[in-house]
């Protein structure tokens, strides 16, 4: 079940972490219901939750986009997808759904977040823990595209 008060403090809170943590600005474009498993990015970090709801939250950089936030982050110039780079993409998650999660609490719906996994590599897929069709939504930023996807099932 796909409930706009549920998913937006998700979406608010990709946009909040790359800002905050970043200094990247994302622009959120048109919401689509994905029925296919294709990453729609170079590198996809996703996480498990569990609690009034049930399912899964992915966020997958384009190289480009991965790139300047992590130079944002460590202050120097990163030129490809590393393990350094995947480490950062599973902290970036782990920290979207921690702050999704507190936003949620102030809805009383109390959430709990699995440890992350990061896959990378081109056309690499992502397996939600959710039947059906999930939402996502594109984001846009000055250096690149990322995409959260979202699937919950209400407990």
């Amino acid at each position: 079940m796909l409930e706009a008060k549920v998913i937006n403090p998700f979406l608010e809170a990709a946009a909040n972490v790359l800002a905050t943590m970043a200094m990247v600005q994302a622009t959120p474009g048109k919401p689509f219901i994905k029925k296919d498993g294709a990453a729609l990015g170079d590198v996809t970090g996703i996480i498990g939750i569990t609690g009034d709801h049930q399912g899964s939250l992915s966020i997958s950089f384009t190289k480009p986009c991965i790139l300047q936030v992590m130079a944002n982050l460590l202050g120097l110039e990163v030129t490809e997808i590393n393990e350094e780079v995947c480490d950062a993409v599973g902290e970036i998650t782990n920290m979207i759904s921690g702050d999704a999660r507190r936003r949620l609490e102030a809805q009383e719906i109390m959430l709990q977040g699995g440890t992350p996994t990061v896959v990378s590599g081109e056309n690499h897929s992502i397996t939600h823990i959710h039947d059906g069709p999930y939402l996502a939504v594109p984001f846009s930023t000055p250096s690149g595209d990322f995409t959260v996807e979202i699937a919950f099932n209400k407990q």
